[in-house]
């Protein structure tokens, strides 16, 4: 079934999504992508940190899934993931406990040329033109920036009290060349723009020692047509909504059917 649901509302612990940020459109094709089942290990592992593409002092496990930085004093430590996206829609899910971030804990994207490792703590994932990185601690944005100065994302003041859960999702379209996130079902808006053209590979910047960052490719989704009979499974889905899916099996349909309709 589904993975994760994008909604429009908030919750007592979420601020509203209009007070977030003034654009909150999901990219097209979003919902879709996280309704579908997940991908398998194996395909999220091709999509995982790279052993061979990270600063010195992380060690990346499970062949992708998750990697840990040393305990080393006075640096900034960074890994990109093992593929970089020039088309299509792609998400994935970032999963860093907060009381593993310390003072910068920078999740975002880069091409092959951002620096990993830096003889200082800093924000690296964003210091230059090679990256581009939410500080989810601060929640600022970097992009060839050194830090004062840079912008909050989300925008508005209650923005500002806004605390970054343990799960976040990074959103990359590279069809309209934008990168955003969503945390607690909230699509947050785009943090970035004008990153068409280029190919670009999931990274974070960490300085917490022992710190465990996971990652979990969600999938893609190519801009291209799609059948009558996928957009009526969608707009079903749709109106069943999240919590009614699995009363999809009592349903007076065809057995087919409701396995179409479960993306069986």
């Amino acid at each position: 079934m589904g993975q994760t649901a994008l909604a429009g509302g908030s919750s007592s612990s979420t601020p509203t999504p209009q007070a977030l940020y003034p654009d909150l459109s999901c990219p097209e094709g979003l919902e879709e992508l996280l309704s579908a089942p997940p991908p398998d290990l194996g395909t999220q592992r091709r999509h995982g940190w790279n052993p061979k593409d990270c600063s010195e002092n992380i060690e990346v496990k499970e062949r992708g899934l998750y990697f840990e930085r040393r305990p080393v004093a006075q640096s900034t430590d960074g890994a990109r993931g093992k593929r970089g996206y020039s088309r299509g829609l792609h998400a994935w899910e970032i999963s860093w406990p907060p009381e593993q971030r310390g003072t910068h804990a920078v999740v975002g994207v880069a091409t092959a040329l951002a620096p990993l490792q830096a003889d200082h703590y800093a924000a690296l994932l964003g210091s230059n033109s090679e990256s581009w990185g939410w500080d989810i601690g601060r929640r600022k944005l970097y992009h060839q920036s050194k830090g004062p100065g840079a912008p909050q994302y989300p925008t508005g003041t209650q923005g500002e009290q806004l605390e970054v859960p343990e799960r976040l999702l990074v959103v990359l379209d590279m069809e309209e060349g934008t990168l955003g996130y969503a945390i607690g079902g909230t699509y947050l808006g785009p943090a970035f723009r004008g990153l068409k053209g280029r190919t670009l590979y999931p990274a974070v910047s960490a300085v917490w020692g022992q710190c465990q960052v996971h990652i979990r490719y969600l999938g893609e989704r190519r801009a291209e047509p799609h059948s009558l009979l996928h957009l009526s499974r969608l707009c079903v889905r749709h109106t069943l909504g999240d919590t009614r899916l699995g009363q999809v099996s009592a349903l007076p349909l065809p057995p087919a059917m409701k396995r179409y309709l479960l993306y069986q």
